[in-house]
């Protein structure tokens, strides 16, 4: 007589009781983050077409420019009248997801929004994620707020406002979900919001569709297939792959520049004069000088669309002589002053601009595929100035194709450890050092690792804990 055996699933009521709050826990974060999302979504489309609205109209208004000083010093007072604390900008969305406290201000993003509009419309070189990135924390922060949400709930939506501010403004929803998580801390990623952050992601870039809001389309050209060395045994060109490690680390070393350069202008300015004020204006009157000293404007705003026949431009710098040898420099130098002088907008489009240019001068004095360079240029500048390589691999899949990943991921994460225990976001955490140094464990943030590195750094550090603690 056969032996009656009990089900699997009913001798296991555990896999009943798993499974129905794994569906609960994912209806629960949907209806958390996608209404945020749309609303980013949808802010985030019209901070896109203003913002090309204002570029196109200060180059059929070249006159526009004059005007960047007195835009600085309305730009300072508008924080400081509506939203002083906003001024950390993405530092802020970051401290609020670490610890929630007091909160991102609602007036955060329509304030970040227009005054890197205003940026843009007379001539400062700068980008749109910081923009997009503060948008999306506000939303997300007063959708908490309405809703009282607990902290733990609180730290996912702000994350998932992160990544839907930052896969919307370009197009590229698992970049943005990954970056959301992986900015956050230096050497460890919590996957508890990886999810939420991905749906949201999603329907943020859906829904800047929906409004018919485009994105630019990045192409790299097939490579010639040859014989290359020892390609017998490897299925990938080795001497190419040694140019690209070099490279690669030069693209590090540019990400340091800058995040030195961005702090630094900021300590001397502050430090060096009183009235605030006049810092910006200061600013406007440096980026129109260097403009007339070197003889043309494609140094300014973003650098994607071309003011004149032949500028150099993002796209431009896919091409063979499409960029200057120090086009990425001369680019470098007007952001930070820009950003320095305390003018509003991201970082990432002017890092875009700067590892496109310089991949395209590697590419000719190293003799290897322009746009290609040009494309590991692009994501491994802003990998390092971000610390975030896994997140700059996968853009580099979204945004070029996934032909080329292997060489995406050993551009990004070369140039991740070469930009050193800096970057552009001050409150980003240390979680684990790149370099397994005694010396270096005691760094809890890219602040405290600041304060190695002289004079200048400490001054700045100095004046951030003055504010505070006005």
């Amino acid at each position: 007589m056969p032996i009656k055996t009990a089900s699997p699933l009913k001798s296991h009521p555990r896999f009943y009781t798993e499974h129905f709050a794994i569906f609960k826990q994912l209806l629960r974060w949907s209806v958390l983050v996608v209404p945020v999302a749309v609303l980013i979504g949808s802010i985030v489309a019209f901070f896109l077409w203003f913002l090309n609205w204002a570029v196109h109209y200060r180059f059929a208004h070249p006159w526009l420019l004059f005007l960047l000083p007195f835009s600085g010093i309305l730009i300072h007072f508008l924080y400081q009248l509506f939203g002083k604390s906003s001024e950390k900008g993405n530092n802020l969305v970051m401290d609020e997801i670490h610890e929630p406290g007091g909160g991102v201000p609602w007036q955060m993003a329509p304030l970040v929004l227009f005054t890197t509009v205003l940026t843009h419309l007379f001539g400062g070189s700068a980008g749109r994620e910081g923009t997009a990135v503060q948008i999306g924390g506000s939303m997300a922060s007063f959708f908490g707020q309405l809703f009282k949400l607990e902290k733990a709930d609180l730290q996912l939506v702000l994350t998932a406002g992160v990544a839907s501010g930052f896969g919307a403004v370009f197009g590229t929803p698992l970049t943005g979900a990954i970056f959301a998580l992986e900015v956050l801390s230096i050497g460890q990623i919590k996957y508890t919001a990886l999810l939420p952050a991905l749906i949201a992601s999603l329907i943020a870039d859906v829904t800047v569709s929906a409004w018919n809001v485009h994105h630019t389309a990045y192409h790299i050209d097939a490579l010639i297939k040859a014989p290359y060395l020892f390609s017998d045994y490897l299925n990938f060109d080795l001497l190419l792959l040694l140019k690209i490690i070099f490279a690669s680390a030069l693209f590090g070393l540019a990400s340091y520049l800058f995040s030195i350069l961005v702090h630094e202008i900021k300590t001397f300015f502050n430090n060096l004069i009183s009235r605030k004020w006049l810092i910006p204006f200061l600013g406007g009157t440096m980026i129109i000088g260097l403009t007339y000293l070197l003889g043309k404007p494609d140094y300014l705003s973003l650098g994607i669309d071309a003011q004149y026949p032949g500028a150099i431009t993002i796209p431009s710098a896919f091409h063979s002589g499409g960029s200057d040898h120090w086009s990425w420099f001369w680019k470098t130098v007007f952001t930070t002053i820009t950003l320095g002088t305390g003018f509003k907008g991201g970082e990432v489009t002017p890092l875009f601009y700067i590892g496109a240019t310089l991949g395209n001068t590697l590419s000719q004095l190293l003799h290897a595929p322009v746009s290609l360079f040009a494309a590991l240029g692009f994501i491994a500048v802003f990998s390092g100035a971000t610390n975030t390589p896994l997140a700059c691999t996968f853009m580099g899949i979204e945004l070029f194709g996934g032909e080329h990943a292997l060489l995406f991921a050993v551009a990004c994460f070369t140039a991740y450890f070469f930009s050193g225990h800096t970057g552009i976001y001050s409150s980003q955490r240390i979680s684990v050092p790149k370099i397994t140094d005694a010396s270096f464990t005691d760094e809890k943030s890219l602040l405290d690792a600041g304060k190695r590195r002289g004079y200048f750094y400490q001054k700045f550090n100095k004046y951030l804990w003055k504010s505070k603690n006005v």
